[in-house]
């Protein structure tokens, strides 16, 4: 199977499954965590390209577990995040991580952040290794093996 298939198939799976735990993330640790890993995969390569800015706006509006929440503090919720990793990438990026870590309480909820982070990198096909790297990361932050999703 060619790469291009596989990542979409992953991301795919990885939407069946965020669907089917829709009822169980409704909390306020996972609206921050998951917003904070949409922005850290997309500063992952240092720019924040505006695809990638649409990919997210279009994930807050269609993705059916996110429309739990207002789709207005999704978006800044995401840019603040943006604003912190575009002023300064690594003391950002501790803070972003910071706001990720607050899904480790909930395995349940951790996957699911973990698993919008694929979704938003594989969205244009190609979930390269700067994004694999950062969400690798996510992983450890939120006490979840990367192996558990082929990174």
């Amino acid at each position: 199977m060619a790469l291009w298939d596989r990542i979409k198939e992953s991301a795919s799976t990885m939407q069946t499954q965020l669907n089917a735990k829709k009822n169980d993330l409704k909390s306020g640790a996972f609206r921050d965590a998951s917003m904070a890993m949409c922005a850290l995969v997309a500063a992952a390569d240092g720019t924040i390209d505006p695809s990638e800015r649409q990919r997210v706006a279009q994930l807050i509006a269609t993705n059916e577990v996110l429309q739990n929440f207002d789709a207005t503090d999704l978006q800044r919720r995401f840019e603040d995040n943006l604003v912190k990793l575009t002023t300064d990438f690594d003391f950002g990026k501790v803070s972003v991580l910071q706001e990720i870590a607050k899904a480790k309480k909930k395995p349940a909820e951790a996957r699911a952040v973990v698993q919008i982070g694929i979704v938003i990198g594989g969205a244009d096909g190609d979930f390269d290794k700067t994004e694999q790297a950062i969400v690798r990361e996510a992983c450890f932050t939120l006490d979840l093996p990367p192996h558990e999703f082929d990174l």
